[in-house]
């Protein structure tokens, strides 16, 4: 199980309301180029979005689903790749002072991912963390102050 953790200079309404918008989905997960949502309650319990991965000339589509919400809190999705299986990934949002400790918590679950699961393919997954929750927080932290309140 990859557990990896990201101090982000932000407060969590502002975490928060990044990771509420499921058309930034593609931005901050490493190896999504894109997310289209599929339904109009994301983040809630159940919602789903597409997203696309590419290499090259190549692209495929996946998808993930909420499995739990916590508003500003707890994020659980299931992302699901055609036969590379599914997998479970828990983002949780911990107030740090003014800033947000955000502690992500990814393992296969289904599939392919799953039967393969090693402690080669765990140490791939902390470096997709590391990079994933730099994104994020460059795209939070990035944002004007003004922009993340008035959305979360």
């Amino acid at each position: 199980m990859a557990v990896r953790h990201h101090l982000i200079h932000r407060p969590p309404r502002a975490v928060w309301a990044v990771l509420a918008d499921p058309r930034r989905y593609g931005e901050w997960v490493v190896g999504t180029s894109e997310s289209t949502p599929l339904d109009h309650s994301w983040p809630g319990k159940g919602a789903r979005l597409r997203y696309t991965v590419r290499l090259g000339p190549w692209s495929a589509q996946g998808t993930t689903t909420v499995r739990h919400e916590v508003t500003g809190e707890e994020l659980e999705l299931e992302a699901a790749f055609k036969s590379l299986g599914t997998a479970r990934i828990f983002l949780q949002l911990r107030p740090w002072g003014e800033e947000t400790l955000i502690v992500c918590d990814e393992h296969p679950l289904r599939g392919l991912g799953g039967t393969l699961h090693n402690p080669v393919s765990e140490a791939a997954l902390q470096l997709r963390h590391r990079g994933m929750l730099a994104r994020l927080a460059r795209i939070v932290e990035e944002q004007p102050e003004h922009e993340t309140v008035r959305s979360a």
